[in-house]
C-alpha cells in the first residue's frame, strides 16, 4: 500500500502544474480588477478602485454575455440531441465494434481546432459545396446566406464539442445496468417509457457533465464566433480578446474574465453536486 507521502510525491508535478499555469494566472486577472489602465495600454499600478467592477455590469457589456449564453445554451441542446442518440447507439453496438465507433467519434479531435473551422468556411460560403449542391439540384436559385450568421457559429460549436457529449453520455450509459431497463419491460413499460422513466433519469449525471462541457468551452470561445461569425456580432471571448489585444485595457479584460471564470466555476460546482446527488439517490435504491 502507498503511503501518504509517496501520494502527495506522485501527485507532486500535476500540482504544480495545474498551480503555475492555472491558479496563478486566475490569481493575477483577479488582482488585475482593481486596478486602472495605464496611459499607452498595460497596468496603471496606482490606487486600487472598483471601476472596472461596476462597468462588467453595464448593460451594454450585459447583453453581449446575454447573448453569449444563449448562443452557448443552443449549442449545448443541439450537441445533447445529437451527442445522445449517437452514445447509446455505440452502447448497443456489439462490443467488438464499439472502440471502432469510439474512434470515430473522437477523429474530428485529430485535427487542428482552425482547420477545422475553415472547413466549415469552404462549405458554408456563398460558393461553396453545400450552396451549389442546392443549385444544381434545383433547390434554389441564388445561393444561401449561411457563413457570418449567428446559425453559423452555433454548427461550428455543436460540431467541435459534440465528441464531448458523446463520451460523457457513453460512459453513463456504460455503468447503468441493463436489468433495470429488463425489469421496466417486465411490468410492461414500453420502450419509450423506459427510456424516460429509467435510462434517462439514471443517465442524467453524464447529461449534465456534456452539457457543462459544452456550455463552458461555447460562451468563453472566440474563434468561431471570429471566423464563422464574420465579426459581425461579438461572444464575451471576442470582447475579452479585443480588450486584452485591441484595446490594451488589461484590468478591464481581467473584471470581464474574472465574471465567465465565475460562471464558469459555478456552473461546474452545480454539476459536480447533482452528480453527487443522483449518485446517492441510486445507492439508496
Amino acid at each position: 500500500m502507498i503511503s501518504r507521502s509517496a501520494t502527495w510525491l506522485l501527485m507532486l508535478p500535476g500540482l504544480l502544474w495545474l498551480g503555475l499555469l492555472m491558479v496563478v494566472p486566475c490569481l493575477l486577472i483577479f488582482v488585475l480588477i482593481f486596478f486602472e489602465r495605464g496611459i499607452y495600454g498595460g497596468i496603471d499600478w496606482g490606487a486600487p478602485t472598483l471601476e472596472n467592477v461596476t462597468r462588467v455590469f453595464d448593460p451594454l457589456y450585459l447583453s453581449i454575455f446575454l447573448d453569449s449564453a444563449v448562443i452557448a445554451a443552443v449549442s449545448t441542446l443541439a450537441a445533447l440531441l445529437i451527442g445522445y442518440p449517437a452514445a447509446y447507439a455505440i452502447v448497443k453496438a456489439p462490443p467488438s465494434r464499439q472502440t471502432a465507433l469510439l474512434f470515430l467519434a473522437i477523429l474530428p479531435f485529430w485535427t487542428n481546432y482552425l482547420i477545422r473551422t475553415y472547413a466549415w468556411i469552404v462549405l458554408l460560403n456563398p460558393a461553396g459545396l453545400i450552396n451549389s449542391l442546392l443549385i444544381w439540384l434545383g433547390l434554389r436559385s441564388e445561393p444561401l446566406t449561411l457563413l457570418y450568421t449567428k446559425p453559423a457559429v452555433v454548427l461550428g460549436l455543436v460540431y467541435s464539442y459534440t465528441p464531448f457529449v458523446i463520451l460523457a453520455i457513453y460512459s453513463a450509459l456504460q455503468r447503468l445496468d441493463p436489468s433495470y431497463a429488463e425489469a421496466s419491460r417486465d411490468l410492461g413499460a414500453g420502450a419509450a417509457q423506459t427510456f424516460l422513466r429509467i435510462t434517462l433519469p439514471l443517465t442524467a449525471p453524464g447529461v449534465a457533465a456534456g452539457a457543462v462541457f459544452v456550455f463552458v468551452l461555447s460562451v468563453g470561445n472566440f474563434v468561431t464566433p471570429d471566423l464563422l461569425g464574420g465579426g459581425k456580432f461579438q461572444m464575451v471571448g471576442n470582447l475579452i480578446y479585443d480588450q486584452f489585444l485591441s484595446a490594451r485595457d488589461w484590468p478591464f479584460g481581467a473584471a470581464l474574465s474574472a465574471l465567465l471564470i465565475g460562471l464558469m466555476l459555478l456552473l461546474l460546482f452545480a454539476q459536480a453536486i447533482a452528480t453527487l446527488r443522483a449518485r446517492g439517490e441510486h445507492a439508496r435504491a
